[in-house]
């Protein structure tokens, strides 16, 4: 299908459910600015569908026949670092939304998502953005609080102890307003900080600054009482 302007968003669908996969479809094309150009049921076909059409955001679903969503997602990503993978499936264990996002997905969501809430990650991850179910993120940050052994005082990843503090806070949720009254600073002051702190890690937005320090081992195991 031929792409119709740069702004338009070309999606590919991959799941082995037909009438799921149909009923996406048509969503999708409602939309004007999203161009669904292709379906798949498998790992291995979503994999020849992106190298004939290209798109810039694939659906995935991570229980299919043959290769499995998350190994697809690993290596499409190796492939083609730029594409934007979407997990969609029915699974919120923490095992399945801790391999997706070390494979590489950029968003993690349910399929009793809101359909507003679909549309609206395949925006975001276009525009380089992260997402992720509020629950399952919660899921996340306590598994990677649990295996990690980086202690408090270390200055790990070349962040000073202050960007530390920062990241932490980024990472457990709060907002600029909650984090200002927690470090006794101007919410100006902390927002041109995470600014600072985002360029220094390469990520764009505080999904990202989280997922990041999660899977790098930058939060220690220590909980978040020290900051109440």
């Amino acid at each position: 299908m031929e792409r119709t302007s740069q702004e338009t968003i070309g999606v590919a669908l991959a799941d082995d459910h037909v009438l799921f996969r149909q009923a996406l479809r048509h969503l999708l094309e409602s939309e004007d600015d999203i161009d669904v150009v292709g379906e798949a049921g498998d790992g291995r076909a979503i994999q020849t569908l992106v190298e004939q059409h290209q798109p810039d955001v694939i659906l995935m679903d991570i229980n299919m026949p043959g290769i499995d969503g998350v190994t697809a997602t690993r290596e499409l990503k190796s492939q083609l670092p730029g594409v934007r993978i979407i997990i969609l499936t029915m699974f919120s264990e923490d095992g399945h939304v801790i391999r997706a996002v070390r494979a590489g997905a950029d968003a993690y969501l349910l399929k009793n998502s809101e359909s507003s809430r679909v549309v609206d990650a395949i925006r975001a991850v276009f525009r380089g953005e992260s997402v992720i179910e509020p629950q399952l993120a919660s899921k996340l940050l306590s598994e990677f609080r649990r295996v990690s052994d980086v202690r408090e005082e270390e200055s790990v990843g070349g962040l000073t102890t202050r960007e530390m503090d920062l990241l932490r806070l980024v990472a457990s949720g709060l907002s600029n307003k909650e984090i200002a009254a927690r470090l006794e600073l101007a919410e100006s002051t902390v927002k041109n900080r995470l600014s600072h702190l985002f360029d220094k890690l390469g990520v764009k937005d505080r999904t990202q600054a989280a997922i990041y320090a999660l899977s790098h081992g930058l939060i220690p195991v220590s909980s978040e009482e020290e900051y109440k």
